[in-house]
């Protein structure tokens, strides 16, 4: 099975602190790297994770606050310092665009590499990219500005050849495709061997949901429903509610209730407020809801 990961470079929310870094996580699949958000740092993150500048061939960002988007003049000057040529897809709300082209112009003169924006309506759930392993659409939130998350599902791949069939009935390398795509096998004789004979079911298709900064919301369970890992900010525990709901955050309660009510493999908690020293409360909170839940930290490698 080809890796499919998310790794986290950091997971604090807005005020900075010595113990989390901003937003920003590093989704690989199939050898390919996609960034999802940018907070301020995560080119030190990348640096001190090994993660190749050059890997990286699209950013999404998911809304325009500082903590998810501060990181990127200093990460894309850096992409240019090192050497960088290929194309660079930026996909944010389409309000960016102006303050994007006025930071190039400004700091970035000379990049060596094209940056290529991708303006998004994130109020409409949508594929914004595909390419032949998976796709990557919007899913809209509710912020204090317009945010949406990011759904990646894998696109399914084939049955697996089953050798030892191939090799009973002596079939060829050049019709391994053909059966693949699920043709039957017919021998020198005229029998028919039908394919499920032939092959194992196809290896299920995995996906991963990004809600970053959002408040609580009934629905988007069935817009995540059934995905392998679903990350969902858990910026305040329950006692805060109010906090949450003022500034347009969730809960770890909240964040559990959506992953419950969409069936998802695990939750994925972040964006913690630094009001907090112990993240374990949120967790507790979280697990008494949606047991298999976890706490993401920097540097962590989840297989999706």
């Amino acid at each position: 099975m080809e890796q499919f990961t998310v790794r986290i470079l950091g997971c604090g929310s807005a005020l900075p602190t010595l113990r989390h870094y901003p937003s920003s996580q590093v989704v690989e699949l199939r050898e390919k790297q996609f960034m999802i958000d940018c907070g301020e740092g995560t080119q030190i993150q990348l640096r001190r994770l090994h993660i190749h500048f050059s890997r990286i061939i699209a950013v999404f960002i998911s809304h325009l606050h500082g903590d998810h988007c501060f990181g990127l003049p200093g990460m894309l000057s850096t992409f240019g310092m090192t050497g960088r040529t290929a194309p660079l897809h930026l996909y944010a709300p389409s309000s960016f665009e102006p303050i994007l082209q006025q930071t190039l112009d400004f700091f970035c003169q000379g990049l060596g590499f094209e940056v290529i924006f991708h303006g998004l309506d994130t109020t409409q759930q949508k594929v914004i990219y595909e390419d032949r392993s998976l796709t990557v659409e919007t899913i809209p939130l509710q912020h204090r500005v317009e945010c949406c998350g990011f759904l990646f599902r894998e696109k399914q791949t084939l049955p697996h050849i089953r050798r030892d069939m191939i090799d009973f009935y002596h079939i060829p390398i050049s019709q391994i495709n053909n059966i693949k795509n699920g043709a039957d096998w017919i021998t020198p004789d005229g029998d028919i061997i039908p394919n499920d004979r032939l092959t194992s079911p196809a290896t299920p298709a995995r996906s991963y949901a990004y809600c970053s900064d959002t408040r609580y919301i009934k629905s988007l369970s069935k817009q995540v429903q059934g995905v392998n890992t679903l990350y969902h900010e858990s910026t305040y525990l329950a006692k805060d509610a109010d906090r949450a709901k003022l500034y347009w955050h969730s809960t770890s309660e909240q964040a559990a209730k959506v992953a419950h009510d969409a069936k998802v493999g695990k939750l994925l908690l972040g964006h913690y407020s630094a009001r907090y020293n112990n993240e374990e409360q949120l967790l507790k909170e979280a697990q008494a809801i949606f047991p298999n839940a976890i706490l993401s930290q920097e540097g962590m490698v989840i297989d999706v």
